[in-house]
């Protein structure tokens, strides 16, 4: 396994919205139903691309440049739509449609092209190493049916803030963006999209740590 470091190839990108509103988280949902109908159709075409790739990791060590390109823009999607709607809160922007990186919009990711993949590793990583992953976001994030863990609970208290305040607490906005920083981190290992072992550490806050460490250099 290739060694973790501040420098991940998969960076998560979530900027505050300073101006949401009081009362929107209400109805995102709702409004959110055009992008899940829409993603779920871009997830069964994640997953075949996920196979396909498999196979072409196992034989000749890469990951076709087309096929990623397209993961890496559903991953993107699909955290546009989270960010905006039921696994932040972070911006009451509405997602834009579409599979390309968005400087402007406050929610954006993006995964680093592997020249080379063990072609055994994939193999055993995306179940048998990830598995340690699985157990933690399990407590994080949740998935039972009647399960209440810490993610939802989180986001329930944002919400409750953002109703009577107006403003979302910024310790808790980083620790939210941490805890989806990791699955995210997680999910792009287990698709094959990197041989780099996904570190256990929260990283907090709208950047990558290295992100974070560069824009406070430039300030000083």
């Amino acid at each position: 396994m290739q060694p973790s470091a501040p420098g991940y190839p998969v960076r998560v990108r979530g900027d505050l919205d300073p101006g949401l509103s009081r009362w929107m988280w209400l109805v995102k949902w709702i409004l959110a139903i055009p992008h899940v109908i829409v993603l779920i159709f871009l997830y069964i075409a994640y997953f075949v691309v996920t196979i396909v790739a498999f196979f072409a990791i196992l034989f000749t060590g890469k990951f076709p440049r087309a096929l990623f390109d397209f993961n890496v823009g559903v991953k993107r999607w699909a955290w546009r739509v989270r960010f905006y709607g039921y696994t932040v809160l972070g911006t009451d922007r509405y997602p834009p449609f579409g599979l390309q990186p968005d400087p402007n919009y406050p929610a954006d990711l993006e995964v680093d092209y592997p020249e080379q993949l063990n072609r055994w590793l994939v193999l055993i990583k995306w179940w048998l190493l990830a598995i340690p992953h699985y157990l933690i976001l399990a407590a994080l994030l949740g998935g039972g049916r009647y399960q209440m863990t810490l993610l939802p609970i989180l986001i329930i208290v944002a919400a409750i803030g953002l109703l009577f305040t107006g403003r979302y607490p910024r310790g808790l906005y980083d620790f939210v963006l941490g805890i989806n920083r990791w699955a995210i981190r997680v999910y792009a290992y287990a698709s094959l999209m990197t041989d780099a072992y996904p570190p256990f550490r929260l990283d907090q806050g709208p950047n990558e740590p290295e992100q974070g460490l560069r824009n406070d250099s430039e300030l000083s």
